[in-house]
């Protein structure tokens, strides 16, 4: 049998022989040789992976190979054996000492965590990465009844079992209370749950995920995001429920200091996939997420010393901190937008999601899901008006039943639909005083050349609105009444956010928003 002591040695004579340069993480060696990269797994027992055999090794590295074929099959091509002795390793030799996975090797810069320090993540590739993730959620197997992955009970022990290995490695008195306080902050959160945990399973949210989906495992390859590294040593932590694993992107780029980022990324994702009722439990899934960070900081603090484990120490504690916000509950608001075809609507909303952490419900993209089409297919091909008043009203019905499950999820939302009409801008006041919430109208204010030339110029869009639906929508529109004008709130977009009306109008919503 193999021991962490071996092995080490095993890494430095590969070292020396090839030339490698050597990332070591709390569980692999990964040895960068040319054009390739061997991963090596470590021979330990952390309790939620053992590779202390060889042989469960070998499986591992097989398992690896097949699991992250399903996101990034360029990059995984093999698992090869490692022969000879410890002091004198070859590369593809049998009989096998060791075993790793050959994988093609990207740029060093090329891991997302960097490129966003670094400043070259960009809007464009949050929207893929979400998008990305939500066909890759579409297309992985379903969790069965006949296994225990993702039930209430197993969800919680996850969660439990982070702070079990998290006092075994923390000594600082200010850290274990702060690990016991969010561990009853996690059990709270969980029982205000648990049902709509087994709903999800019931409903096939539970899947097999990537399950380790941090920035530190996306590439962006050719500019292109792609997720690597996944779960391999253990199916229970790969078969989670789908935001369990949006809850960990999101997470880690909240943790970056980039919440515009973090919320643009799950509204793309909620957007792709529908998935709006999983924003229930994404409170819980932060926080579980940050304390698996927190927890993986720890384990290397223990692995390492000096300055490194100072850092890494206070890595942890960030992380539980993040978690401890994440579960802090707030007040939800209700913002409604108002206007014509080409006022700016959705840039607006996506505007405020990024800026205040909000979930948008676009009524184009569910107008056209309620008709079995994603955001970007035409309605032309169906033998069916989707744009008609019966049409319009089942589109504000979905949208009004979707607020209502964020609103009471406590989580504030933007409701991207123009509004045009007394009768449903009421339907969602009234919402708004049944949960609670502060109530805003966001008036969006364009001329009408300006309104047109928009239209004209529109691609690649959800909405099919023309100038010619423009016309009929302006000659019925109704005005707000004296009663809505008080929560209105109204933006010229034709000029920037900055700009002085707007930025005025803007604490105005903010004042709305947070009840001041």
């Amino acid at each position: 049998m193999s021991t962490l002591a071996s092995q080490h040695g095993l890494i430095r004579a590969l070292q020396s022989a090839h030339a490698a340069q050597v990332i070591e993480t709390h569980i692999s060696w990964v040895l960068l040789i040319g054009d390739h990269a061997y991963k090596i797994k470590k021979a330990i027992d952390l309790g939620f992976l053992d590779y202390l055999d060889l042989s469960a090794r070998k499986h591992f590295c097989e398992e690896e190979l097949r699991l992250n074929r399903r996101t990034a099959p360029e990059l995984y091509l093999d698992v090869v054996s490692i022969g000879g002795s410890a002091d004198a390793p070859q590369l593809g030799v049998q009989p096998a000492i060791e075993y790793a996975v050959k994988m093609r090797r990207f740029p060093d810069d090329a891991l997302m965590d960097a490129c966003l320090r670094q400043g070259r993540v960009v809007p464009a590739h949050i929207d893929a990465l979400a998008g990305a993730v939500a066909r890759f959620h579409e297309r992985a197997a379903t969790v069965t009844e006949a296994t225990e992955y993702g039930n209430a009970k197993t969800i919680l022990a996850a969660a439990l079992q982070n702070f079990e290995q998290l006092r075994t490695l923390l000594k600082d008195s200010d850290d274990l209370q702060l690990v016991e306080a969010l561990q009853q902050a996690t059990l709270r959160e969980w029982k205000g749950r648990a049902v709509l945990f087994e709903e999800r399973r019931s409903a096939g949210r539970m899947r097999e995920c990537h399950g380790d989906m941090h920035l530190g495992n996306i590439a962006l390859i050719d500019e292109v995001p792609v997720p690597f590294d996944c779960i391999e040593f253990s199916p229970a932590l790969r078969w989670i429920d789908v935001m369990d694993e949006v809850a960990f992107t999101m997470m880690d780029l909240l943790h970056h200091e980039r919440v515009d980022l973090a919320w643009r990324f799950l509204n793309a994702y909620l957007e792709a996939s529908g998935d709006y009722a999983g924003v229930g439990v994404l409170r819980f899934y932060l926080a579980y997420r940050a304390a698996v960070r927190a927890k993986v900081a720890a384990i290397r603090a223990s692995q390492s010393a000096g300055s490194d484990r100072s850092s890494d120490l206070q890595t942890c504690r960030a992380h539980l901190l993040l978690a401890q916000r994440c579960l802090v509950e707030r007040q939800p608001a209700l913002i409604i937008t108002h206007g014509l075809p080409g006022s700016g609507k959705t840039t607006f909303a996506q505007y405020v999601l990024e800026q205040i952490g909000a979930v948008r419900i676009r009524s184009d993209v569910e107008r056209k899901r309620s008709f079995g089409l994603s955001a970007l297919e035409g309605s032309r091909k169906l033998n069916v008006d989707i744009y008609s008043r019966q049409a319009t009203a089942q589109t504000y019905a979905r949208l009004l039943a979707l607020a209502r499950n964020l609103l009471r999820a406590g989580h504030t939302v933007v409701v991207d639909a123009a509004f045009l009409q007394h009768e449903e801008r009421e339907q969602f006041r009234a919402l708004a005083c049944e949960t609670a919430s502060p109530f805003i109208i966001a008036t969006l204010d364009a001329d009408a050349e300006t309104l047109r030339e928009r239209l004209r110029q529109r691609r690649h869009d959800a909405s099919e609105a023309d100038v010619n639906v423009l016309e009929k929508l302006q000659a019925v529109q109704q005005p707000l009444s004296a009663l809505e004008q008080e929560v209105a709130v109204r933006f010229n977009t034709m000029r920037p956010p900055q700009s002085g009306e707007n930025a005025r109008s803007w604490r105005r919503l903010l004042k709305f928003v947070y009840a001041l």
